[in-house]
């Protein structure tokens, strides 16, 4: 089978399944880009790619495109969600699986966050913005910043919100995470009352009703790899070195917070809405130090006389 219709045909199959566009989209990048490496090594049928084609296309991913362990990782894991697929509908036999013996890399146990530095300068340039045809985008992107803090969202689960979703009465917004998945995120006090500022100016801004909480200039969806966008371009302003500026390095720095303030690790979980402990111990793992202060006061041996 032609490679390029085998992967049209699990494209198909994925939108079947419903998985979520962002999925999607990770899918439809890291397939074209494996398409074409083996169209340029004259590797045009399915059955052609070997396990060596996929740990050559991964070292190209390393030293032509600059990816990172994680990133080859998750273009690792697209790769053996495709073979698995054509070995599940019969166009290759499992036996000659690619991927199957191809394995992760290790990755470095490494995950950056932001200090009170990095957040003051992101929170003060859009504060400072004074070019009125801006402003839509300062106020909402200084917004989004408040609210990723806040929550710890994903990129997916920002770019899907609506207000439907958010109760400024109870506090809670209402999530779809991986696998589709529903969740439900506590508002504290500060978030509720940037949020009502922010949904009352883009009500007046758009002379009307707003879906989304994080509208596009159009008052249209704004899509996670607009977001990307928008983290571009503030790390070109901002030109930090020691810190990638990303929506999910938000998430890491509000799991770094919530263990230096003394949250435990199912309190984590939850705020995170991770589906096992394995990610939040992780996080503990790093920065448990930062649990010394509540040691200090909750350790049992300070209640003993020994």
């Amino acid at each position: 089978m032609l490679l390029k219709f085998a992967v049209k045909d699990f494209m198909e199959d994925r939108e079947l399944k419903n998985i979520s566009s962002y999925t999607l989209d990770r899918y439809t990048r890291t397939l074209n880009e494996f398409h074409e490496f083996c169209v340029k090594d004259e590797i045009v049928n399915a059955e052609q790619v070997t396990n060596n084609t996929i740990k050559k296309y991964l070292l190209y991913c390393q030293n032509e495109k600059g990816n990172n362990p994680t990133t080859k990782n998750s273009k690792l894991r697209v790769l053996k969600s495709f073979f698995n697929y054509l070995v599940e509908s019969n166009y290759i036999d499992e036996k000659l699986n690619p991927s199957k013996k191809v394995n992760y890399a290790r990755e470095d146990i490494k995950i950056e966050v932001f200090n009170d530095y990095h957040i003051k300068q992101m929170l003060s340039y859009y504060r400072k913005i004074k070019d009125q045809s801006k402003s839509f985008y300062s106020i909402r992107d200084y917004t989004l910043i408040l609210f990723l803090l806040s929550t710890g969202c994903r990129l997916g689960e920002v770019s899907n919100l609506k207000w439907n979703d958010v109760d400024l009465v109870n506090q809670v917004a209402t999530v779809f995470g991986k696998k589709r998945e529903m969740s439900s995120i506590p508002l504290v006090d500060k978030i509720i009352k940037e949020l009502m500022e922010f949904k009352l100016y883009c009500e007046k801004h758009f002379k009307g009703q707003v879906e989304y909480v994080f509208p596009n200039h159009d008052n249209s969806q704004l899509t996670p790899n607009a977001i990307k966008c928008i983290f571009k371009r503030l790390q070109k302003v901002m030109g930090f070195k020691d810190v990638r500026l990303s929506a999910h390095t938000f998430r890491h720095t509000m799991a770094h917070r919530m263990i230096m303030n003394g949250a435990d690790v199912f309190t984590l979980q939850k705020m995170l809405r991770h589906t096992d402990l394995d990610m939040s111990k992780k996080y503990l793992a790093l920065w448990g130090t930062a649990l010394k202060e509540q040691n200090d006061k909750y350790n049992p041996l300070n209640h003993l006389e020994v």
